[in-house]
């Protein structure tokens, strides 16, 4: 269906005892998504993922960088705060550029060792000339630039809710719940090459399985380690089959085939080289609540505080529900099975975790924010970051600012509010000071702020506060922070073929 046949590069590889990695990305994914995250009491939409946790760990308190796209998937790119990276919100379809160049990416560190890397799916990170995938550290790409709601396809309806089709013309349009683009044909990429646009979003779990089956089996041919990272956007706005389904079905139908990509790579990962390799599925942020019976499932981090109020608590805010995200790491003989870990991590200790673990150091000339979570994963430490900062990502305040910080049980408000929830409720941005601090402990919902006199409080306070001023400190005086050009041209939208109103071409076989 699409070209792999440059998919290996001419280059001699001896055999390696490295292991390679699989990393797995789901957009929009809610805690309580997983099954195994809420036994009991949720339908059981993801059996392979289940599955998955069962032989391997799940992670309970694991935390996407960021609580959008584009922040998010830098941060565990590079192992560094937006604040840091330059990427502090998303980038559009009309962005010139994307990840600042002057940054490292975990696949350019693992390609230089000899691993083949490969992506499938959204990258969001720049796909304009050296911003792309290939130009960043990767062998092989197959995917899309952006968001599935990006850009139009011929399939009406092609997602929920439903996106005007690209025969409607050049218009921008908005769906009713926001987000729906149609000016330009959603493409397909290979490589740096456009090979569909608009593409066909109903074949496109095929085609993404079709390609991470080859690189795995081909892996093996050649004995030689790789990182594929596979980033789903199936929940993003739920791709549901082309078939009638009632409103309350779409989501899960759409979570059912996500799950279904999950364990074909874990098959073949199995049957290839199970003992070492190492597949560690997370999200990129929480559930986009506006999207109402569209959206995912936050379990019990709720952010009532918040909602009670008025206004969203799950993507684009700093509530648990924003960033806390089901993840789950498998790597039999390594991992032990059926375990939990409640150790506090977030994505970006992905980036120092697999350089430890293939031997490798990252660049000594700047500085990182993940830690190396292989004593978590593979000699059952519980414990994990003493200090975790939660950026702004759309709502209240400027992108990248520390919004919220945890430390321990404990977790610091500064600023909250104004993000949209199902409805269209907003809520009051609102600065707190002093913070407002929950025991996430005793209160995973975030509904009563501990009481600002109490002695507990005054602890909590010094130790958040500590934390967050060095951080802001080192930041400061950190010679190798980098920052994203986000200049928009509407000539930097991908295009096959300017001469037609949405970009149309079909280049598949």
């Amino acid at each position: 269906m699409f070209i792999l046949g440059v998919l290996y590069p001419a280059k001699c590889f001896s055999p390696s005892k490295r292991p390679s990695f699989i990393l797995i990305l789901a957009d929009d994914i809610g805690w309580g998504d997983l099954a195994a995250n809420q036994p009991g009491e949720r339908a059981n939409n993801t059996p392979h993922l289940d599955l998955m946790a069962q032989q391997g760990m799940r992670l309970t308190d694991f935390h996407s960088p960021a609580s959008t796209c584009s922040p998010s998937r830098a941060a565990i790119l590079t192992g560094r705060y937006g604040l840091r990276n330059g990427v502090t919100h998303n980038f559009a379809v009309g962005s010139v550029a994307g990840l600042p160049l002057s940054e490292v990416t975990l696949a350019q560190l693992l390609q230089r060792a000899g691993y083949y890397t490969a992506m499938i799916g959204k990258w969001h990170l720049g796909h304009n000339g050296p911003y792309g995938p290939t130009n960043r550290g990767f062998d092989y790409y197959l995917g899309v630039p952006y968001s599935n709601d990006m850009g139009c396809t011929d399939m009406p309806g092609y997602d929920m809710p439903h996106c005007v089709p690209c025969s409607m013309g050049t218009q921008v349009y908005r769906s009713v719940h926001g987000g729906c683009y149609s000016k330009v044909g959603l493409p397909l990429l290979e490589n740096s090459s456009i090979v569909e646009q608009p593409l066909d979003l109903w074949a496109l779990t095929q085609q993404y399985k079709s390609a991470a089956l080859k690189i795995i089996n081909n892996a093996r041919e050649r004995g030689q380690p790789y990182l594929l990272y596979i980033a789903l956007a199936h929940m993003h706005v739920p791709l549901a089959p082309p078939l009638p389904l009632d409103d309350g079905r779409v989501y899960a139908a759409s979570l059912r085939e996500m799950d279904s990509l999950v364990g074909a790579v874990k098959t073949a990962s199995d049957a290839t080289d199970r003992d070492n390799t190492l597949i560690w599925f997370t999200g990129d942020n929480g559930p986009w609540e506006q999207k109402c019976q569209y959206a995912g499932n936050v379990g019990p981090f709720k952010g009532k505080w918040q909602t009670s109020r008025g206004g969203g608590s799950a993507k684009r805010t700093t509530w648990e529900g924003g960033h806390r995200v089901p993840t789950v790491a498998y790597w039999p003989g390594k991992i032990p099975a059926n375990t939990t870990s409640s150790a506090l991590l977030s994505g970006m200790d992905i980036f120092p975790t697999l350089l430890s673990l293939a031997g490798l150091q990252p660049p000594s000339d700047r500085r990182y924010d993940g830690i190396d979570a292989t004593n978590v994963l593979l000699h059952g430490q519980q414990t994990g970051r003493e200090f975790l900062c939660h950026p702004n990502s759309g709502a209240a305040g400027k992108f990248g600012d520390l919004q919220a910080v945890r430390a321990g049980k404990h977790k610091a408000f500064y600023l909250t509010g104004a993000a949209e929830a199902c409805g269209g409720g907003r809520g009051r941005q609102q600065l707190h000071n002093p913070p407002l601090i929950f025991d996430l402990e005793s209160d995973e919902g975030e509904e009563t702020p501990l009481d600002s006199g109490s002695p507990e409080y005054q602890r909590a306070l010094d130790r958040i506060a500590e934390g967050r001023e060095e951080l802001l400190w080192d930041i400061a005086t950190d010679q190798s922070v980098s920052t994203a050009d986000y200049t928009t041209d509407q000539s930097a939208a991908p295009c096959c073929d300017p001469r037609h109103p949405v970009c149309r071409c079909h280049m598949l076989g």
